[in-house]
């Protein structure tokens, strides 16, 4: 026989999964879709589209090829998002020392009229290998190679880089950072409008 104990447990317990019920899972994911619905961009995954293409996201790094792009920090998954990680090698392995000294020598070799030394960024692979991410030194290191090989003034090249350089949260956590993914995208935009020789 049920006591009046065991009875007012089981009422409880019946009024907490009624509660929790409709507060997990009804409130909770409405609010999620309202937060989704107000902001459509970042809900879709904050996609960067060029002539109406999707051609890849403000979150993610990617690799581009040829002198003409600004290139992204080195990753060791290739910007690959199902392989995301690091090498997690340590600051003594040879490995490590290895890629970086393979890393510098082709930097120089791609970008013989840089005018300001390597930054540590450009030898080195971000923690995931998906940083969208630079340092502006990085992306002033590359300006006058993007410059050279799409026949434009540098001081364009800088003028973009400085458009698309975010400075540090709250003006002092982080750094300040270029997102190369973006910058681009608008080198692209930029060679859909100029006029045709």
């Amino acid at each position: 026989m049920i006591t009046v104990a065991i009875a007012r447990q089981l009422l409880a317990s019946v009024k907490a999964l009624l509660v929790l019920t409709v507060l997990v899972g009804v409130i909770y994911p409405a609010a999620i879709l309202a937060v989704g619905i107000a902001l459509p961009h970042q809900a879709a995954g904050s996609l960067i589209e060029v002539d109406g293409e999707v051609v890849g996201s403000s979150l993610l790094g990617q690799a581009a090829e040829g002198p003409q792009w600004f290139q992204a920090r080195p990753s060791v998954s290739e910007h690959s998002g199902d392989t995301s990680g690091g090498s997690n090698l340590g600051p003594n392995a040879q490995a490590l020392a290895d890629a970086v000294a393979e890393r510098e020598t082709a930097l120089r070799a791609a970008n013989p009229d840089a005018t300001v030394g390597i930054p540590p960024d450009a030898l080195t692979a971000s923690a995931s290998g998906l940083d969208p991410h630079i340092s502006p030194e990085y992306a002033a290191y590359q300006a006058p190679r993007v410059a050279g090989a799409r026949g434009i003034p540098l001081e364009q090249v800088l003028a973009m880089v400085a458009d698309h350089t975010e400075g540090a949260a709250l003006g002092f956590l982080g750094q300040d950072r270029v997102n190369v993914t973006e910058l681009n995208a608008d080198l692209a935009d930029a060679d859909a409008v100029a006029p045709r020789q």
